[in-house]
Order: structure tokens, then C-alpha cells, then sequence
């Protein structure tokens, strides 16, 4: 079966005011994560409306002025979790490294400013609103919004956008309160798009990227906003000249655009300013035993962590945790494993935990299926079974192909196989098809998309935002209901999202990988192979696994009546029982 053919890959002509819109709700869910299914529904009725299929939901990020206003929306994105438990005015300015930002109580004065904005806007120490490299009126209505914040007039933050007389950019501000219980006034915080370039950080980039020092300054000037001709000005030298070194900037770093190469060189300040994270042992609850994390070393020495429950004398079962990062049963799962003679091993991948994340040009199914075989090789393993979750079906498939003979079969729950056209986007339930479509049709956007979304998770609570996201399947709600099934999804995923977890960049590349076309990969498959399907499958429904299988006539599919993605959790004792097969020449 062909089904419709995948439409090509064009940005679609989207009208100004939709344009608008769009941009305006960006800005809205950064400054307020609460508000991304406001821009789910926007994103769907304005754009879908210019496509054949809603799935491709996508605008034209070739757009420069797109992309800028999704860098700086990011920006905000950023802020928002950097201040989110911050009660201190002080220590939320000194929480903004990168960003000019300020506080200020609706007066003409500034309360305090970080660094950022004293090297951004001059700013010196009793430096007042008027000192602002802003028009006068752009001032004055910047003081307005400050007062109606801090007197509570307004509920949420605000948003305006401005133009530096410094740069001539543009600048968007963002102003919110900052409680002070014990004061007479609360005050607002100021945060701002213009960027500062770290003390000392010129280093940082030049070893990161082998760049000369007349490289270094160019690629400051550009992350800076700065336009060629300004570059080449202040160094002395013709456009060109600056063009043709900011040409081979982009050989050295491996990107293809100036705001490719500006959102590189902000990734890499923000990891070069980010302290070293904290050992990170699986936590304890009232039924589910606490796993002590361990770790080996890559051979390019990235740090690999892993847990195992179950049998540490029985036969190997390596088991899969899906991209939300659900690497815990049920308590009577996990007992009934040690019960049946059963060694889970449960590698975190590539960014969850405090495994590392791999390096940008690593195909990421190959680094995993690496990853997998380092653990499996450290504990002297050569012979085990696979259950894996979700689109991790790759990944089993993977390392069977990888090394012939480990593989002794694969259980697939709530399996994905790799879609093949729009229609098969349009069947899922709006929030799958919001993040998996837009990382086929639209990948550059995704990044923003998956961050406003763990940071939406950790404003509502996992709970709140589970029952949100997988609301549109009857039987994934009333698993969830189960205490035993909601502490394992809870404690789990607290290797992708907990209190020193927030594994965004590694979930955006597991969805950028599923939607990728893998299906040489299930083609090459030969190791005995069971999918179980849920029939309330809100990512991958019955009749697109059976349009699916015409293409993969070797692999045998069951289908699990009132069951959805959480199908594992919710038949364990099925699951188990089929593992069993596989298990017995292990």
C-alpha cells in the first residue's frame, strides 16, 4: 500500500497578519508556558489552513525575520526557567548572565542592573530610565507598563519591542514582577533580547571551534547583532573581507547560515556558564525500591549512566526507557522480574540523567546503538532480549543489526514504526502531532517547541501535564489513574524531567531521529520480533499500524483492546510473559 505520497518539503506563504499572530503567541509562551496550547491551536487554524494537511503545520522558517524573533523568543524561554524559583530581586538579576536586564518600581530611577546591561545600555550605578539607549516615547511607555506591573494592574508579564539607538536593532523587552513581601513595593523586572559576550568566553569558542583571534571578534560581533558592514568598520576593514572570513567561520563550526552559526555560539554559552551537574541517584518512593545510578566512560569519554533491577543472576533483558524517559515498572513489575529469573539493565540515554549528550555531528540512532553495546560490553553481556517502548523500535532494531547474534528477540509496546505520509500525522491526537509533525516538516522550529513544553510540564506538575498531553486516550487516563502505574511514569521520568533534570535538548533530538525515515532498518530485521498495539493509541492508531505492516510483512503484530501508549505499564504481565520466549536461550 503507497498511501499519499509525502509533499515536499516547501514553506508554505503565510499572510502577514497570520505571521503576526504566530510570532505574538511565540512570545506569549515564552514568557508564559501555560500558554503553548494556545499556540498549538493558533499554529493548526492559521497555518493548517495553507496546506492540504493539518499535520504540516509549519511556517516558513527560511524567513530571516522568523527565525530572529523564534532566537529571541528562545531567550525568554530560557529566562523563564532560570528565575522560576527565585523569590530575591538581586539574585534573579544575577541569574541573567547573558541578557541586559534591570529592575525598576515604576519611577523614573533603576533599582539595579546586572552586567549585561551596564556593558549593553552604559549604564552606571544610579542610572536612571531616561539613560536608556531608547527613544524618549519608548521610554515613557516602557515606565507606564513598569508602573501597572508592579502596582498588579496587570496579571502576567508583558511584552514590547523596541529599537536600540546603539544598534539600530530591534529589542524586545519583557517585564514582570518580582514579589517583595517585606517591602512597600514590588518591583519589575526588565529582561531584554540584547545579548552580552562573557568575560573570558572568547577563549571558550576559540578552542571550541580551532578559530583565529580576528575569527573570535567577527563571530562576537554577529551573535551580537551586528550587521557586516559594522563588523568591518570597526576592524578596520572591507565588507567583503569580513564576508569572506565569516565564510570560512562557518566551514570551522560546521553551520550554514549566520543565525545557524548565532544559535551555535548561544548554545555554547550557555553550557560554558552552566555549572557542572550533580551526581544524580534514582529516588526512592513509598513502593518502588531506590536503584543506585551507575556510570562508565565512554570510549571518547562521555559519561554513560545506567540502572538495573530485577535478578542481578538472571538473564539479561535490556530494556528501552522511550524519549520521556520512563526507566521504572510498576513495584510488582519489577518484582515479578526478580520472581521469573529476569536482569533488567535500563541504559539512560544520551542526555537523561547524567549520561552526556552526544556530539553535534553523531547520527543519533548510531550513537545509541553504541551506547547500548558500551553498557552491555562493560557488564560481559553477549546474549539478551529487548522491550522497548514507543519509536525506540529503531534502536532495538539497530543493535541487532549492529551485532548479529546478541539480539535474542524484541518485544515492541505501543511500538512506532516509521511513518510514511501527512495522513498519518493527522490521525494522531493534536499534541503528538504538534511536536512528531513539526520534527519531520519543520525541525528548526521544534527546539523552541519541546522546551516550552518541559517547561509547561514542570509550571503544571508531571501529573497535570501528562493527563494534559494524553487526554485524548480513554485507557492512557485511566492507567494513569493507577497509583502503582503513576508512581512508576512519575519517579521514572525523573531522569528527562525532575528538580536537577531537564532534559529538553535530548528529547528534541530523539523526535528529530524517529521521524527520520529508518525503515531499512525494520526491512533488515531477521531476530524473532513481536509488536504489542494498543487500539487507543493517540500516537500511533490501529489503522496506521495496519497500513504500516504492509510494508513489514515479517513482523507479527497483537493488538491489546483498552490499552494506549502506557500499554506496558498497563499489561506488564502480558509483556512479561511474551519476554519469556525470547529469554530462553539467553
Amino acid at each position: 500500500m503507497q498511501g499519499d505520497p509525502v509533499p515536499e518539503d516547501v514553506p508554505p506563504v503565510i499572510g502577514r497578519e497570520d505571521k503576526a499572530e504566530i510570532i505574538d503567541r511565540l512570545y506569549e509562551v515564552a514568557l508564559d508556558p501555560i500558554r503553548l496550547e494556545d499556540l498549538l491551536e493558533v499554529w493548526e487554524g492559521r497555518v493548517g489552513q495553507h496546506l492540504p494537511h493539518a499535520s504540516q503545520t509549519v511556517f516558513a522558517l527560511e524567513d530571516p525575520e522568523m527565525e530572529a524573533h523564534l532566537r529571541r523568543a528562545s531567550v525568554f524561554l530560557d529566562r523563564f526557567e532560570a528565575t522560576r524559583d527565585l523569590g530575591r530581586a538581586q539574585a534573579v538579576l544575577e541569574d541573567i548572565p547573558r541578557s541586559a536586564a534591570f529592575l525598576a518600581d515604576g519611577g523614573p530611577g533603576i533599582a539595579g542592573f546586572n552586567r549585561a546591561a551596564g556593558v549593553a545600555f552604559g549604564l552606571k550605578d544610579g542610572a536612571a530610565l531616561s539613560d536608556l539607549p531608547f527613544e524618549a516615547e519608548d521610554v515613557t511607555v516602557l515606565r507606564a507598563q513598569i508602573a501597572r506591573v508592579v502596582s498588579g494592574r496587570e496579571e502576567r508579564a508583558m511584552t514590547l519591542r523596541m529599537r536600540s539607538a546603539i544598534t539600530g536593532s530591534p529589542v524586545i523587552v519583557r517585564i514582570g514582577m518580582v514579589e517583595r513581601p517585606d517591602a512597600d513595593k514590588h518591583l519589575a523586572l526588565v529582561v531584554t533580547t540584547e545579548l552580552v559576550w562573557p568575560e573570558g568566553f572568547e577563549t571558550t569558542v576559540q578552542e571550541a571551534f580551532g578559530l583565529t583571534v580576528a575569527e573570535v571578534e567577527i563571530v562576537r560581533g554577529i551573535a551580537l547583532g551586528l550587521p557586516v558592514k559594522d563588523i568591518a568598520e570597526a576592524r578596520g576593514r572591507s565588507p567583503e573581507t569580513v564576508r569572506t572570513q565569516l565564510r570560512s567561520i562557518l566551514s570551522k563550526t560546521e553551520t550554514h547560515s549566520q543565525s545557524e552559526l548565532v544559535r551555535v555560539v548561544l548554545g555554547l554559552m550557555d553550557v560554558a556558564q552552566v555549572p557542572a551537574a550533580a551526581e544524580l541517584d534514582q529516588p526512592a518512593s513509598a513502593s518502588l525500591a531506590k536503584l543506585a545510578v551507575q556510570r562508565l566512560r565512554t570510549a571518547e569519554g562521555r559519561r554513560l549512566d545506567w540502572v538495573e533491577f530485577g535478578d542481578p543472576k538472571g538473564r539479561a533483558l535490556l530494556y528501552m526507557h522511550l524519549d520521556f524517559g520512563l526507566a521504572r515498572w510498576p513495584a510488582a513489575a519489577e518484582r515479578a522480574a526478580r520472581q521469573q529469573g529476569i536482569r533488567v539493565i535500563v541504559p539512560h540515554r544520551a542526555g537523561y540523567g547524567g549520561s552526556d549528550l552526544h556530539g553535534k555531528d553523531v547520527d543519533h540512532i548510531e550513537g545509541v546503538t553504541r551506547d547500548y553495546l558500551a553498557v552491555l560490553d562493560h557488564l560481559g553481556i553477549n546474549r539478551c532480549a529487548v522491550l522497548c517502548l514507543g519509536a525506540d523500535f529503531r534502536f532495538a532494531c539497530a543493535l541487532s543489526l549492529a551485532r548479529p547474534g546478541l539480539v535474542s528477540g524484541i518485544l515492541g509496546c505501543a511500538a512506532q514504526l516509521p511513518l510514511r505520509n501527512a495522513a498519518q500525522y493527522d490521525r494522531m491526537d493534536k499534541w503528538q502531532r504538534f511536536i512528531l509533525a513539526n520534527a519531520r516538516y519543520a525541525p528548526k522550529v521544534l527546539p523552541f517547541l519541546v522546551q516550552a513544553g518541559f517547561s509547561l510540564a514542570r509550571r503544571l506538575g508531571k501529573e497535570k501535564f501528562f493527563l494534559q498531553v494524553n487526554g485524548g486516550s480513554a485507557a492512557d487516563v485511566r492507567a494513569f489513574s493507577q497509583p502503582d502505574i503513576r508512581e512508576a511514569v512519575l519517579l521514572g521520568s525523573e531522569i528527562s524531567l525532575g528538580d536537577k533534570i531537564l532534559a529538553y535538548q535530548a528529547f528534541t533530538r530523539e523526535c528529530l531521529s524517529s521521524e527520520r525515515d529508518w525503515s531499512h532498518l525494520v526491512r533488515a530485521l531477521t531476530v524473532p520480533t513481536l509488536l504489542l498495539q494498543g487500539d487507543q493509541d493517540p500516537q500511533t492508531p490501529v489503522q496506521t499500524v495496519r497500513e504500516l505492516m504492509v510494508d513489514f510483512p515479517h513482523l507479527q503484530v497483537t493488538f491489546l483492546p483498552e490499552t494506549g501508549q502506557l500499554l506496558f505499564f498497563a499489561a506488564w504481565r502480558r509483556a512479561l510473559a511474551e519476554v519469556q520466549n525470547f529469554l530462553r536461550d539467553v
